[in-house]
């Protein structure tokens, strides 16, 4: 696994990120599409991928998943499946990924994680530590130590 610097990357992210945001708010109607994850974060390192967070109320949910299926986008393999949050993974050469959640779920902490970061450059710098020290491990180990910063952060007050 091989990480970037925001110099890398970032910039080439939000371009790609308000491309996307205009798509999705022009099939899914009342959308709050948010630029997540680390390309979000200011001098946060990253993987060079593009997340995007699409919250819609929990009745739209499967058919906001269908509609941004017809955009590129198919359901993300070995990931948490609810009925308030479904990952979608595009089908392009483009490294992007949909969380499609429910309004008002226990989600939105995608949304959480963001801001807490944004407003933390202590954390933001713990965050890169923790991920140069994963270079190199396979995925799944680097998920799980991701996982635990994820749970220490939204803990914190």
């Amino acid at each position: 696994m091989k990480f970037y610097s925001p110099e890398e990357y970032q910039s080439s992210c939000e371009e790609l990120f308000f491309w996307y945001k205009s798509q999705i708010e022009k099939l899914v109607n009342g959308a709050l599409v948010e630029h997540i994850g680390a390309s979000s974060i200011p001098k946060a390192i990253s993987k060079g991928d593009l997340d995007i967070f699409v919250g819609v109320p929990n009745i739209e949910l499967e058919s906001t998943v269908r509609v941004l299926k017809k955009l590129g986008f198919q359901e993300k393999a070995d990931t948490l499946r609810t009925s308030e949050l479904c990952m979608l993974e595009s089908t392009s050469d483009n490294d992007v990924a949909l969380q499609v959640v429910a309004n008002g779920s226990e989600f939105e902490c995608f949304l959480e994680f963001r801001d807490k970061l944004r407003a933390n450059e202590m954390l933001v710098q713990r965050y890169n530590e923790l991920k140069m020290s994963c270079e190199g491990l396979p995925q799944e180990e680097y998920r799980k130590m991701k996982s635990f910063f994820v749970e220490y952060v939204l803990a914190k007050t």
